[in-house]
């Protein structure tokens, strides 16, 4: 586990308050980090900050990461940063096939997993230290999509070649994605409902290491991605080797 490396950092977690980034939340918090967790809903966050006895090193931000001006607010208030972390993903009612596509869910998906990036890169990267790094979040769906999945499949794969080019223009700031295959988290009751255990039971006996993944697989690679100096404009793929099956 690649904790030592991100020890009195200051980190930036949107997403942090449940399924990946909680455990990673969870994760930098013990080896030493300063964390900020963000996403929309302020009782939640400040729930998940209770149930971790309120440290000192947590703080919360409520905030939309599709709107700039709340963005550019949270980085005026949270100040220098060493890493930032995004896992956020809205994808309700984006898993349709197309006859039934509500375009709204559709433009959801793009906010939270282009937009809210790039605005997170527009105002968060002048605040990080010059060994810092971006983390953000593609997953399987663009390379293994279902009949379904086509536009978080297309999302996934403009986010990697948004990484890509913010490796470039923002170096020598690291940027990197991590995707993730089927992980056991809360998101699987959205896209699965109550078929949630049978559906990740069945890919599990597909996958090459006989499981799906657990929130803690996910928080080591982005703590991998956060203190190695030498990996950027990368795609680290953490998905039991979804992609050969």
């Amino acid at each position: 586990m690649a904790t030592a490396e991100i020890s009195n950092s200051r980190i930036l977690i949107v997403g942090g308050g449940s399924g990946m980034g909680l455990a990673l939340t969870k994760r930098s918090l013990a080896a030493g980090a300063e964390v900020v967790i963000a996403g929309r809903n302020a009782d939640k966050l400040r729930r998940v900050s209770e149930d971790l006895q309120n440290p000192e090193a947590l703080r919360t931000a409520a905030i939309d990461i599709a709107h700039e001006d709340q963005v550019a607010d949270l980085f005026r208030r949270i100040g220098r940063l060493d890493h930032i972390v995004s896992t956020a993903a809205d994808i309700e009612g984006a898993y349709q096939l197309l006859p039934s596509l509500d375009l709204k869910a559709a433009q959801r998906v793009v906010e939270s997993k282009i937009y809210g990036p790039l605005l997170l890169a527009k105002h968060g990267g002048p605040l990080l230290s010059a060994n810092g790094s971006i983390t953000f979040t593609s997953g399987i769906a663009a390379y293994r999509p279902s009949a379904r999945g086509s536009v978080v499949a297309a999302v996934n794969a403009a986010l990697e070649g948004l990484v890509r080019a913010l490796a470039v223009e923002l170096a020598p700031i690291r940027v990197n994605a991590i995707s993730p295959g089927w992980v056991d988290t809360p998101i699987w009751t959205v896209v699965a409902g109550d078929k949630k255990d049978d559906t990740l039971s069945a890919m599990a006996e597909r996958l090459p290491v006989g499981r799906v993944g657990r929130a803690d697989d996910i928080a080591d690679a982005v703590c991998f991605l956060m203190g190695n100096g030498f990996t950027t404009g990368t795609v680290l793929h953490v998905e039991g080797g979804h992609r050969l099956i």
